[in-house]
């Protein structure tokens, strides 16, 4: 007894493939992130999803529609899975954020409290991020032995994963490596283990706030004889 998430980054944009921030800046699918978008569409129509959720960010909407559109499955938009917030560095490359403050892009990866000028903590992305997953737990009965699809973004991908794994400290959160464009994190949730009761048990009212979730896989995505996950950009 279980239900599967997934959560799928969106596909490449010319931010990315250029190494330069986005944050909630709403850009677009680059031809090749389109392509990829259809590829992770085909691979994950085998998951049983019940429900498509994104990000209301263009390039993760447009990545979400290509699956929910061939699963036939309905697509939710939810804010708040949006990028984090990079403040001061939205649209600055890599570059141009090491000359002006070097150091800082290493802290911020490695510092979960932390955040760039005018943005937000990886904390605070999880917290907000979190909250989607948890009302999908209490609304969504369906999703028993099936999937459910977030497709966002990869800071957020990397902060709620580490959220719903129990993780607690800095150090924790950067053991995930970035996930890439159109490759995905699955985890399971299971009702906690309760000895007075050894049998598997389903979700009820009384043990979904006990849920206890399990990582399935990372940086997961494959397209026909191509592995398609590889080093990107934020």
């Amino acid at each position: 007894m279980g239900r599967r998430l997934v959560l799928l980054r969106h596909g490449e944009t010319e931010y990315n493939a250029t190494a330069r921030m986005q944050g909630q800046l709403d850009t677009k699918l680059s031809e090749r992130g389109v392509i990829q978008a259809r590829q992770a569409a085909r691979y994950l129509s085998g998951l049983n999803f019940v429900r498509v959720v994104c990000s209301d960010l263009q390039r993760a909407h447009d990545t979400a529609r290509e699956v929910a559109t061939l699963l036939d499955v309905p697509l939710i938009t939810d804010e708040r899975l949006r990028e984090t917030h990079l403040g001061e560095w939205q649209g600055k490359t890599h570059a141009e954020i090491d000359a002006a403050t070097p150091g800082a892009r290493a802290r911020w990866r490695h510092d979960v409290s932390w955040a760039p000028p005018g943005g937000e903590t990886r904390l605070e992305v999880a917290a907000r991020a979190r909250a989607v997953v948890d009302d999908a737990m209490a609304e969504v009965e369906e999703w028993e032995d099936k999937s459910i699809l977030c497709v966002a973004h990869g800071g957020t991908i990397n902060a709620l994963t580490g959220s719903l794994l129990g993780f607690a400290t800095a150090e924790e959160f950067s053991r995930l490596s970035t996930v890439s464009n159109t490759c995905w994190a699955q985890l399971q949730a299971r009702p906690q283990y309760d000895p007075r009761s050894p049998q598997p048990q389903s979700f009820t009212a009384d043990n979904l706030d006990n849920a206890q979730w399990y990582l399935e896989g990372w940086n997961v995505g494959v397209t026909p004889g191509l592995t398609v996950c590889e080093s990107t950009h934020p």
